[in-house]
């Protein structure tokens, strides 16, 4: 075996041991400026109350910054509508390793915000500019602002796209199709088939008396829908922090704008249809579906498909909560879409 030149040998030492100490100092770096505190002032934990102007008065909404990014931060918004933003925790687990800032939000009616108890308040354009209000109080721009919606948050990040995508830097719709009659269809054509029939007998008799408070009806949900179609995982072993937040559910918010039946939408958004719509968006588009999901998997890869600048992300494994049961796919996902875009990228291969 020939031996290395000394010199060379020495060299090559030195600038693998010089690499790996950048390296190491750049991850120090980003972790030191990642937690670094917001000011001089009394620290919060990152959390802001911000003032909200409606047609109703001015209320206030919580925020809560994790991390600290200049140029990558995830406003994140939560489905139900009514539900929390506490079922996204499971985000410190993947974000700040990455040095990806993100951002929980509980919209009005939610959680920590207040409360108005008004049901004309429930409204999709008066949420949008309570997004826009939000973006602007946090100072997020065009030059660093993501959008993640998750279910009826996917449908708020659509509608606030729209018409404010000159602020976005990203856009991700996660686990919602663009049509709501698409979805009561899948419901109807394809989920509800997958039922027993004496449990769909049982459910629809229910639905036609309107007794969506009859225990019984959750019953029947819980293992035989839930447990398949939003999370795939026995109902006594769901994640803590999607339990704390599906039971502070606002079901004023939910009933009005989605309706009381689990199998298509009846409320204020039984009609909402964007999917023709999606052709207007320019800025870099994710839309992330999943095999078992409430959501049909192929429409949403036809929403990636329909934007100008979209991506797709399947998550084989998942279902409603796919950051939960296919966690793996969902987070390598969005992180190399995030950092794609931040790259420059305006579609990224997944």
């Amino acid at each position: 075996m020939k031996k290395l030149n000394p010199i060379l040998t020495i060299a090559l030492l030195f600038t693998i041991t010089l690499f790996y100490s950048c390296k190491n100092q750049q991850k120090q770096t980003t972790e030191n400026t990642y937690f670094e505190k917001t000011g001089d002032d009394v620290q919060t934990g990152g959390v802001k109350m911000i003032p909200i102007k409606t047609p109703k008065g001015t209320f206030n909404v919580w925020t809560k910054r994790f991390g600290n990014n200049p140029k990558m931060k995830i406003l994140l918004l939560n489905g139900g509508p009514g539900a929390t933003h506490e079922y996204f925790e499971c985000f410190e687990n993947f974000m700040p390793a990455e040095g990806i800032e993100f951002i929980y939000y509980d919209q009005l009616g939610c959680g920590n915000s207040d409360d108005p108890r008004d049901t004309s308040m429930w409204d999709l354009p008066r949420y949008v500019e309570e997004v826009e209000q939000v973006r602007q109080a946090l100072d997020l721009s065009k030059d660093n602002f993501y959008v993640l919606g998750h279910s009826w948050g996917g449908i708020l990040a659509i509608e606030y796209a729209l018409k404010y995508q000159d602020n976005l830097k990203g856009l991700i719709i996660s686990n919602m199709m663009a049509s709501a009659p698409d979805y009561s269809k899948y419901a109807e054509e394809v989920l509800s088939k997958q039922l027993k029939p004496e449990v769909l007998k049982e459910i629809r008799e229910i639905e036609a008396k309107k007794d969506f408070q009859n225990p019984r009806y959750m019953e029947l949900l819980m293992p035989n829908f839930y447990a398949e179609h939003i999370l795939r995982m026995p109902v006594d072993k769901w994640p803590e922090p999607v339990n704390r937040s599906f039971a502070k559910m606002n079901q004023s918010l939910y009933v009005t704008m989605q309706g009381p039946s689990e199998f298509g939408l009846s409320g204020k958004l039984e009609k909402w249809d964007r999917m023709a719509d999606l052709k207007k968006l320019t800025v870099p588009t994710l839309v992330i579906g999943a095999k078992h999901d409430t959501m049909d998997p192929a429409h949403m890869e036809q929403m990636s498909k329909n934007a100008q600048n979209g991506s797709y992300l399947f998550c084989p494994n998942g279902s409603h909560m796919s950051l939960y049961d296919d966690q793996e796919t969902y987070f390598k996902g969005l992180i190399k879409f995030v950092k794609g875009v931040d790259g420059g990228e305006k579609k990224v291969s997944l």
